[in-house]
């Protein structure tokens, strides 16, 4: 969905208007709670006008306070007859500091809102008497300290859900570009959309879209490659075969080519299975010990070349033909460089986050230099005691394709007393994309 014109189209704009909304917002609350709780001004027009009331009645004629007092509804009353003060927090400290820079800092004051409403003043400066003057229960009506507390709040909270907003309108993009790198690092073709984002972030956005075009491209560049060489290289090696066979059977020469064009066969078959790594293959609910019994039935045939140790597992979301093609892959590096005591063990194993399947492939070869170990899974790497032998090095990174495409790894592993452990960690299910069926 592409964003209207009138919407701010930039990261700052965006900013800037929503920094704008609310600090309007928050002044218009501001102004209606001033307009609904006038009351704080009427307190300071009413200490000033009794502050001149009692001005008025201390300066005037003794003779002619009670003619004063009477009209202003004041009496004068002993410390004795002066109720205790009611306290309405904060504006009884604020009555009494303004009552006191009107009359003087020694100025007491006393009020009551409820029945008698009333306010008691004693200002030495003036005179020695306390003065009652009339109080009109509005000025402190209603004053309390939540009505401001919850306006505060309500201010509080929707600045609170603007600025959620702001930071989501940050991350949201930020967040799809990590996801979507994270799902292209793991093969699957990924594009961003640059219709209903910032201008700063689509830039980021078409610019990973031009970056995942051109390694896509390259890759069907270089499986094309790799196909076409080796499919083609398939049919001068089996001319050359079938010219063996018109030749004399018993010359050994005869025989090493013959070995020689297997070889090369066998290299053609790992990078074919290379490049077919079976990222297009439906994933089924499937039981990898009934996978793992039916691969290695063939080799255990006339004698038991494989031993198993299969514990119950779940069925998982697996692909048959690609997982059966690194079950193979293993055993064959297995029985070609470990000496033939061959071991399989499937188990389950329970960490804090999540539960998954490991695989292991055991032998008693020579192992590998523990310095290989990282590498020798990469394409074309081989250790010491595969040099020389068949194959282009793919067996392994094969290995490490298919269980990367189903959210696993591979860690290889030297025994103690010998051999060598190839190792497949498989989450139950848990990390494979949602639509990668």
């Amino acid at each position: 969905m592409k964003a209207p014109l009138w919407f701010p189209q930039s990261f700052f704009s965006r900013t800037l208007w929503l920094v704008l909304i609310v600090v309007l917002f928050s002044k218009a609350l501001t102004l209606v709670y001033l307009m609904m709780n006038e009351d704080v001004l009427v307190d300071r027009q009413y200490s000033h006008g009794a502050a001149l009331t009692l001005r008025a009645y201390w300066a005037a004629d003794p003779e002619d306070r009670a003619n004063i007092a009477e009209a202003a509804g004041l009496k004068r009353v002993t410390r004795a007859e002066v109720p205790a003060s009611e306290e309405h927090w904060p504006y009884s400290e604020i009555f009494q500091r303004q009552m006191q820079s009107e009359l003087g800092p020694d100025t007491e004051t006393r009020v009551r809102a409820k029945s008698p409403p009333a306010l008691w003043v004693h200002a030495p400066t003036l005179g020695e008497d306390w003065v009652r003057v009339p109080l009109y229960p509005h000025p402190l009506r209603g004053q309390r300290i939540w009505s401001v507390l919850g306006w505060f709040l309500g201010i509080g909270l929707l600045s609170t859900a603007a600025a959620w907003i702001f930071v989501r309108q940050l991350s949201a993009p930020l967040k799809r570009l990590v996801i979507a790198a994270r799902q292209f690092g793991q093969g699957r073709s990924v594009r961003l959309p640059v219709g209903d984002t910032p201008s700063e972030m689509a830039e980021v956005y078409r610019a990973f879209n031009q970056m995942a075009e051109d390694v896509e491209q390259a890759g069907r560049e270089r499986e094309l490659m790799l196909a076409g060489v080796s499919h083609d290289l398939r049919t001068p090696l089996t001319r050359l075969r079938l010219s063996l066979e018109f030749l004399d059977h018993d010359s050994e020469l005869t025989d090493d080519m013959v070995r020689d064009i297997e070889d090369m066969d066998a290299i053609l078959d790992q990078f074919l299975a290379f490049i077919r790594d079976g990222r297009d293959e439906p994933v089924e609910e499937l039981e990898l010990t009934e996978l793992i019994r039916e691969v290695v039935a063939p080799y255990n045939q006339k004698q038991e070349q494989v031993r198993l140790f299969l514990e119950p597992v779940p069925a998982f979301p697996l692909r048959r033909v690609s997982i059966k093609r690194l079950i193979v892959n293993l055993i064959e590096n297995a029985l070609r460089y470990g000496g033939g005591a061959v071991e399989i063990v499937l188990s389950i194993a329970d960490d804090h986050s999540a539960p998954y399947v490991v695989l292991s492939v055991l032998d008693r070869g020579a192992g590998i230099d523990p310095s290989e170990l990282g590498s020798i899974v990469n394409p074309f790497i081989r250790g010491d005691s595969a040099r020389g032998g068949k194959g282009a090095g793919l067996g392994l990174a094969i290995v490490k394709r298919i269980a990367s495409l189903h959210g696993g790894s591979v860690e290889l592993r030297n025994r103690s007393g010998g051999g060598l452990e190839a190792r497949i960690c498989l989450p139950l299910g848990l990390l494979l994309p949602r639509d990668a069926a």
